[in-house]
């Protein structure tokens, strides 16, 4: 059985050339919307993905307008609608230390390592630029925003679903 990540929705069409409008939830979008690389769609009602190939891919505002082989006008890519954007587990790469993939570190409790306290689960990533932000839903339903730097995060288990972080000062 395979197992599936996804990399976004495909939310409109774009043009009269066969471009598609997809808001991206991918950590990787520069390699995930590679030309040549296969990505597939999970349509509403349907049972079966549909296999596409990336033949261009640009940047447009916050969407990634996309072409695939073979759709070379509106009409055809109309259908697609609405569908979600999906990679197999087996086209997800290797990382490099301390990265992981936003489905590892969804899920995982926090942890403080001066109160030894559980603090809540980070329930999103956010992006906002020069670091990941990771939303962490508390006691009581509070949020609390940790930036995912060396001096915060200490310690990454991703079996256990633990991050152990060291808060600055004001940080909670």
């Amino acid at each position: 059985m395979t197992k599936w990540f996804n990399v976004g929705k495909l939310v409109n069409t774009h043009g009269i050339k066969g471009e598609v409008r997809i808001v991206s939830r991918t950590d990787f979008a520069d390699e995930r919307y590679e030309v040549g690389n296969k990505l597939y769609l999970f349509l509403p009602n349907e049972t079966e993905p549909i296999e596409v190939v990336v033949e261009s891919r640009r940047v447009h505002k916050s969407f990634d307008l996309v072409k695939f082989e073979g759709f070379h006008n509106v009409n055809e890519v109309e259908k697609f609608k609405g569908s979600i954007v999906k990679v197999p587990e087996d086209q997800l790469g290797e990382l490099e230390a301390d990265e992981f993939y936003f489905h590892e570190i969804i899920g995982c409790k926090v942890i403080s390592l001066e109160s030894n306290e559980e603090l809540g689960t980070i329930k999103e990533i956010l992006t906002p630029g020069a670091n990941d932000v990771w939303v962490v839903k508390g006691k009581g339903g509070k949020e609390i925003l940790i930036p995912y730097i060396e001096q915060v995060v200490k310690e990454v288990n991703i079996e256990e679903k633990i991050v152990k972080i060291l808060p600055l000062e004001g940080l909670l």
